[in-house]
């Protein structure tokens, strides 16, 4: 009789999903589903890329098309992971495949009154996406980050196994190696999460800052006592329009509203920050409050302009649309032409997200406005829930970090070349003791990146899970672009 280690490496046996309680006929087809997958991952040549079929990406590392293979043009498909398996309101936690959208997750888990702990602030990040890539949002002060709430992970494997990884058990490794490994080590074919209860509405209030030192102290005074000046902070972010206008806006669980807010028609939600100082939005309309204009990044599409907007079909205001948009315009190279044409500077994109400690975030703060220039920048603060770092992307434990998050292009200095103003923020970001999210360009030589990465655990997990090389390494796929 073969053991259970050897029949998961010949694929006799699957390791148990990450919800081993699924009612049976959700089962039967979760596991045709593994099955099947497993199939057409071994049927794919060793030396043909291997990439997952997605219809939309929130990555901004473009790159030309995979090359065909016997899982078709577009990758490997995994869209029978794309769905919620299973909600349980009594235990508060939800199995979900790992391409299921935020949209849909929340959709599913809001039906009993509850909402996963970190929801992405866009529509279309996958809760895959954002446990492999790293999320963040308005929750993460006080609940963490996407991955900390994961109790259980089913992956595919580099080398073509299905593993169950929790942060107990014989492939704890995986589990908490898997986040920031953005599909180098495997893919999640489904999670299980903690879910919390929810009331119909969110109280917000806007405080206004004129200078960083003070709203970084503000964001302090939050992380100390959970509350701001007399307002609950179940939620938190901030929007920096300059160095000395900046807005933290702090939410509260609320089953009443006085009034509400609708931010996907007329009315754009980053410029209410600056007024009224209050206001309230439905828990759904609150966590997708962003999406409609991707932040801010809809300006140039025009589709800020009252007129242009009204003609704009709602359906299409929608964080997916523009950046489909975004890469139709970068693969025909429209707005490079258009600047040549009209004899203006080259610009280069400047698109990332950064962790900073608390105590030097104003110093970021002033640096990106001197010597980058680009506004808004989005402020989240956040704290590494269950007091622990995880190795691909230390943070330290209990500490609290601000992300900024900026997306936009900037002219080019006169002489300098594509990558001038991201390098600057690289070494900056050093400088003050962060981190750097992947999902964007980087520019980092191979010795500083694993610096940052902890190559020591990469390079072991690479060897456990993916030694044959099957999938591309995490250097040659965030900064070589494989």
């Amino acid at each position: 009789m073969e053991s259970a280690a050897e029949g998961e490496r010949s694929g006799a046996a699957t390791a148990a999903p990450a919800g081993s309680d699924l009612p049976p006929a959700v089962r039967v087809r979760h596991d045709a589903a593994v099955a099947a997958i497993r199939s057409a991952y071994a049927a794919i040549p060793p030396d043909v890329p291997v990439r997952l079929a997605k219809r939309t990406s929130n990555l901004f590392r473009f790159r030309d098309p995979a090359p065909k293979s016997v899982a078709g043009a577009g990758g490997l498909d995994a869209s029978a992971f794309a769905s919620v398996l299973h909600v349980d309101p009594e235990s508060r936690t939800a199995v979900a495949g790992g391409l299921t959208t935020y949209e849909d997750l929340a959709d599913a888990t809001l039906r009993y009154g509850l909402m996963p702990f970190v929801v992405p602030q866009l529509k279309t990040i996958t809760l895959g996406g954002a446990v492999t890539g790293l999320g963040i949002e308005s929750t993460s002060l006080r609940l963490g980050l996407p991955h900390e709430s994961v109790t259980a992970m089913e992956i595919l494997t580099g080398d073509g196994r299905v593993v169950t990884a929790t942060p107990g058990n014989e492939h704890a490794d995986l589990f908490r190696g898997f986040p920031n490994s953005y599909g180098t080590l495997g893919y999640a074919l489904t999670l299980t999460i903690e879910l919390e209860p929810v009331k119909p509405y969110v109280h917000l209030r806007h405080f206004r800052f004129s200078n960083p030192d003070a709203c970084m102290e503000a964001i302090g005074e939050i992380a100390a006592a959970g509350s701001y000046r007399g307002q609950q902070a179940d939620f938190v972010d901030g929007t920096a329009f300059s160095p000395d206008e900046l807005y933290l806006t702090v939410g509260a669980f609320s089953e009443v509203a006085p009034w509400l807010s609708d931010y996907t028609g007329q009315q754009i939600y980053y410029q209410s920050l600056r007024g009224p100082k209050e206001d309230f939005l439905t828990i759904r309309g609150y966590l997708w409050r962003w999406d409609p204009d991707w932040f801010w990044c809809s300006r140039p599409f025009g589709v800020q302009n009252p007129v242009i907007r009204r003609l704009w079909p709602r359906r299409y205001r929608r964080s997916d649309v523009y950046r489909a948009l975004v890469a139709f315009d970068r693969r025909h190279r429209l707005s490079d032409t258009l600047n040549a044409n009209r004899r203006r500077p080259p610009r280069e994109a400047v698109i990332q997200d950064v962790e900073i400690p608390l105590s030097r975030g104003a110093d970021f703060l002033r640096f990106f406005a001197g010597k980058v220039g680009m506004s808004p920048v989005w402020m989240c603060p956040l704290r590494l829930r269950r007091g622990q770092s995880w190795p691909l992307y230390p943070l330290e434990p209990g500490a609290v970090y601000v992300n900024f998050g900026f997306w936009g292009t900037v002219p080019l200095p006169e002489g300098q070349s594509d990558g001038y103003h991201n390098r600057l923020i690289e070494r900056e970001v050093a400088a003050l003791g962060g981190q750097k999210g992947l999902y964007s360009t980087s520019f980092y030589t191979e010795e500083d990146f694993w610096a940052h990465y902890n190559g020591a655990v990469y390079t072991g997990l690479k060897q456990k899970y993916d030694g044959g090389g099957r999938l591309a390494g995490l250097y040659e796929k965030c900064v070589r672009g494989q």
